[in-house]
């Protein structure tokens, strides 16, 4: 799920699909082209290595993270996405890794990545919380997991849309399903601005920074 922002920004009817997803970025350019604020400002202050862009769009935060030095891995369940991020990554000079599969689905090492990064990720929710899981485990000992999530989501107007965001992962799912392994840096709601693009409406995030203990012994 650029912005890509907000793979979680719901066209009527919800894409749910690859087929929906691949549909959405056949035509013009869907997000504002811009990497999402929030992944700016949270991985400022940490040294680049390897990073998982899950829901990666059409491609500006994974091309933003090269530009800073990581080793990028763009992951989205629409194949289009990727093709996209790649042409977008080919266009900047930037070499970026493209997976096309769902997020459960995507052959990735456990503990891989220094930086796991889900900027409004299209996640459905299930009672063994496997997304939630999945996404800590993939990140490495000493890494960062970054999860963003709109803070405005109107219930009523996205159900009239065929979107009910209770069923979909939110940043505190993520939150509770953490281990004592990890230590939660930043859980706030704070105000955003984007100006292009299809989430442009929304003005506010919910945004969980957690780092995974480094091992000892």
């Amino acid at each position: 799920m650029s912005e890509h922002e907000e793979h979680h920004h719901h066209p009527p009817p919800m894409a749910q699909t690859a087929e929906d997803w691949d549909e959405r970025y056949s035509g013009e350019q869907v997000w504002s082209g811009n990497p999402n604020e929030a992944l700016v400002v949270e991985s400022k202050d940490l040294a680049p290595g390897r990073v998982l862009d899950v829901g990666c769009g059409e491609g500006a935060d994974a091309v933003w993270l090269a530009h800073q030095g990581w080793e990028v891995t763009a992951l989205d369940i629409s194949s289009r996405a990727v093709e996209r991020t790649l042409a977008a990554g080919r266009q900047a000079g930037m070499t970026i890794t493209g997976v096309a599969a769902p997020l459960l689905e995507a052959d990735l090492e456990q503990g891989s990545f220094d930086l796991v990064s889900a900027m409004y990720p299209a996640l459905m929710k299930v009672p063994t919380h496997d997304a939630e899981q999945r996404l800590a485990e993939l990140v490495a000992p000493g890494g960062t997991l970054l999860v963003v999530h709109h803070g405005d989501i109107d219930r009523e107007l996205s159900l009239s849309h065929g979107f009910d965001p209770d069923e979909y992962v939110a940043p505190a799912d993520v939150a509770a399903a953490l281990g004592e392994e990890w230590e939660v840096v930043v859980h706030e709601q704070r105000d955003r601005d984007v100006a292009l693009g299809a989430g442009s409406h929304h003005k506010s995030d919910i945004v969980l920074r957690a780092t995974r203990r480094a091992q000892v012994g």
